[in-house]
């Protein structure tokens, strides 16, 4: 196969849902809000303060303060003990203290707030988002960027609305190593793409490792936490171990594997699937007391046009079998290791000499995560995982929970912004 079939069958895969894609999110320069001037110092809030929010998001920033001027002057968290480590933090750094609040609501209406970063439940995130886009703050959203699709539909159009400037919290493809691999797989060497497969594996499910005793019902607001969801009454485990339940996020799949999906699109230049199936239960080993409710062994099947598939296997109760890799019909790429990807042309059909024993990809320098946004945020620019990016990935893992929810295979249709059902 010529690299000219090759690059005609990449376009194949992105193209044919990308042209319908933009007309929707379109945003002229013109709409975009003015980006913060390079002399100003940017004024950043945080909400959700608990283990991501200070522990990637804050301290993931703070390494860039010197070079891009910035300070963190707004919390807001359900719980006393998070907000006051976060403003510990914020007093060390800074040598002041931050405005605290219990709810998100009440550090919106900070009119000198530029930014928010957001790591609240994977639920609440497009209401956090919505709401920031709405008065006018750019912001670092955490992934999954949505669960529900309607929610998705009203978080996207009211960025592309305010023309905020939004980074999805996908941070692995700006690692160096992953833009190389894209690089990489946009040459053509690989062939035909036929499929791609993630096999995530644990000894013991995640959420068992955010458990805490120190959650005292009197130090949260449990109705805010709640937002909208059904009442009942308080459970610590609830509140540290949420990412275990179905209500505020959805497991493995959406969770972890947005990381995942996002990187396929991104190396690929995939966009949408067009269809899923997935189904999933419960191990034995991992029923106990806190009834936990997200499946802990799950698996899902996308369909992408240019025909091929894409699945994400996840056993949470055994650790072997750990792979990530994509396979063409002259090599293949491995890219298990996020920080060290390699490829080969092993049981490729039409191998033809260009890729001979193993190899690592070469990396190519990009800007971390946090630095890049912070970037973007004075000159305006795009940012590498765009709201345009989360929507693409945030779709395909909600196409996957609705087939898991129904037993049916799901459709996705990008004109419409519809999920069906087949």
């Amino acid at each position: 196969m010529t690299s000219k079939t090759t690059r005609r069958n990449l376009l194949k895969i992105a193209g044919s849902t990308a042209a319908v894609y933009a007309a929707p999110f379109s945003v002229s320069a013109a709409t975009r809000r003015r980006s913060v001037g390079a002399n100003d110092r940017i004024r950043i809030g945080v909400i959700g303060s608990g283990d991501r929010g200070r522990n990637a998001h804050m301290k993931g920033l703070y390494k860039h303060v010197k070079e891009t001027n910035f300070e963190v002057v707004a919390i807001a968290d359900p719980w006393r003990l998070a907000r006051e480590q976060a403003n510990d933090m914020v007093k060390e750094w800074f040598g002041r203290d931050a405005k605290q609040f219990v709810s998100y609501r009440q550090l919106l209406e900070l009119k000198e707030i530029d930014a928010v970063t957001i790591a609240s439940c994977d639920v609440h995130h497009t209401t956090h988002l919505e709401a920031a886009a709405k008065a006018g703050m750019h912001a670092y959203c955490e992934k999954p960027l949505a669960v529900e699709l309607p929610d998705l539909i009203r978080a996207v159009d009211a960025v592309k609305a305010a023309g905020t400037v939004v980074q999805i919290g996908t941070q692995v493809r700006s690692l160096p190593s992953m833009v190389g691999a894209r690089d990489l797989f946009r040459t053509g060497i690989f062939g035909n793409l036929s499929r791609v497969e993630e096999c995530r594996n644990s000894e013991r499910p995640y959420w068992y490792g955010y458990l805490k005793d120190t959650v005292k019902e009197e130090d949260v607001d449990w109705k805010e936490f709640l937002h909208g969801l059904p009442r009942r009454p308080f459970r610590s485990d609830i509140y540290s171990g949420w990412y275990g339940h179905y209500e505020f996020s959805r497991g493995p799949i959406p969770n972890l594997g947005a990381h995942y999906i996002d990187l396929v699109h991104f190396i690929t230049g995939a966009t949408f699937p067009t269809s899923c199936v997935c189904l999933g239960t419960s191990s034995p080993t991992w029923k106990d007391e806190h009834n936990f409710t997200n499946p802990t062994s799950i698996q899902a099947t996308w369909v992408y046009p240019g025909d091929f598939l894409v699945s994400s296997s996840n056993n949470l109760a055994n650790s072997a079998g750990r792979i990530r890799k994509i396979y063409g019909d002259k090599g293949s790429l491995d890219f298990s290791s996020w920080s060290k990807p390699t490829y080969d042309c092993e049981g490729a059909p039409r191998r033809d000499g260009s890729i001979r024993g193993k190899n690592e990809v070469t990396p190519t320098e990009h800007p971390d995560h946090y630095l890049n946004w912070l970037q973007c945020m004075r000159s305006g620019e795009t940012p590498n995982a765009s709201i345009d990016a989360g929507y693409q990935h945030a779709v395909a893992v909600i196409m996957a929970m609705k087939s898991y929810e129904r037993g049916r295979k799901t459709l996705y249709d990008p004109v419409k912004r519809k999920i069906t059902y087949a």
